[in-house]
């Protein structure tokens, strides 16, 4: 049970590390000033961002989230 522990513990720290790394590469989601105007949002940029690093990096930051969840919710068990 110990070394069970400790796979999910390293698993655990792994993943925040990750979430915390994923994160700050990330581009902030505000549009600033250019929000206020009303514009019409969809872009070209705007439709294809999921073939994108951004895109990417928001299915990572979800997957990682995931199994930071599932094995804190492990550890709370054990």
């Amino acid at each position: 049970m110990a070394t069970l522990r400790l796979i999910i513990t390293i698993i655990f720290v792994i993943a925040a590390l990750a979430i915390i790394i994923i994160v700050l590469m990330q581009e902030g989601k505000g549009s600033g000033l250019s929000g206020m105007t009303g514009e019409n949002s969809d872009t070209f940029w705007a439709q294809n961002k999921k073939n994108s690093l951004e895109g990417r990096f928001e299915l990572f930051t979800k997957l990682i989230a995931a199994v930071f969840i599932i094995s804190a919710a492990l550890l709370g068990m054990i």
